[in-house]
């Protein structure tokens, strides 16, 4: 089995998406700590995946709670010796427009989701660094990468977590640690009252979790961001275009206008390695400048 010997937490794993993942990974031959608000909806999902002659342990524990998730992975280490894989899966929507919104829901939803997954990263974060070993998963969404109507907090909440796992894989290669982002499209009770009905009976959670696989397996790819749902599987980056060189001067912002189709132009737009990327072109632009 791919994963025979490797730990895995996944929060948020009582239901829904969480425990599809919880139940796959265990069928890939992972040791589970099956996360959860509820105690009994991490029972449940611990027993099925014993059940079927996995190892699994449940915890009950906010992912806003430091002391709590500092405590399941003390109680992981205890029990299994090393933590290889962490599953950022917990979340909650507050949806409304941004005009109907108030702030203490804007910032629930960024405390569950940006937060909770920072808080648990940090907790395994040295476990994985000592070990030289680590496969993170940040799950991000569509809403973020893209924006939709009413999920101004979710959207932003879910697109910090790209920013967060483009710094961590950077500080993480040299540790053996590769941090990814999954952005799935599921039913669940997250997405029941969202998507018409028939695409519910499409979005079957089931489908989206292989899509994890790649991402925790020995040879995964680190800064991916993996779309996931109905069996369909893509990929999603943010682009560098090519741009032109404008330089300055008080009517610089007039000929940026007129050039905009060519500063947009996504022909040959780059993946930058790296946020410095940006800066480094951009004085190379004025030095090739200054020579011609």
């Amino acid at each position: 089995m791919a994963l025979q010997g490797r730990v895995a937490i996944i929060t948020g794993s009582g239901g829904g998406l969480g425990r599809e993942h919880a139940l796959y990974l265990a069928r890939k031959g992972a040791r589970v700590v099956v996360n959860d608000l509820s105690q009994d909806a991490a029972d449940a999902v611990a027993e099925e995946i014993r059940a079927a002659g996995g190892e699994a342990l449940a915890v009950a524990a906010s992912v806003t709670d430091e002391a709590a998730v500092s405590a399941m992975v003390n109680q992981t280490v205890e029990a299994w010796g090393r933590i290889d894989i962490l599953i950022n899966n917990a979340g909650i929507l507050r949806d409304k427009s941004f005009a109907k919104m108030d702030m203490a829901d804007f910032r629930l939803v960024v405390d569950v989701h940006l937060m909770g997954a920072a808080i648990c990263t940090k907790a395994v974060w040295e476990q994985m660094r000592q070990q030289q070993f680590g496969r993170i998963v940040m799950t991000t969404s569509s809403s973020g990468l893209y924006g939709n109507f009413g999920q101004a907090n979710y959207g932003a909440a879910k697109m910090a977590l790209v920013g967060f796992m483009q710094t961590l894989a950077i500080e993480g290669e040299k540790y053996g640690i590769r941090v990814n982002c999954l952005a799935p499209t599921a039913a669940t009770q997250m997405t029941a009252d969202i998507l018409p009905e028939a695409a519910l009976k499409a979005l079957d959670p089931a489908l989206v979790s292989p899509a994890l696989l790649p991402l925790v397996v020995d040879d995964a790819p680190t800064r991916t961001v993996i779309c996931a749902g109905a069996g369909h599987f893509a990929t999603a980056a943010i682009t560098l275009s090519q741009g032109r060189y404008i330089g300055g001067g008080d009517d610089a912002g007039e000929r940026l206008i007129a050039a905009w189709d060519a500063v947009s132009d996504q022909t040959d737009a780059l993946i930058p390695n790296y946020g410095f990327t940006q800066a480094e072109r951009e004085v190379q632009s004025v030095v090739a400048a200054s020579t011609t």
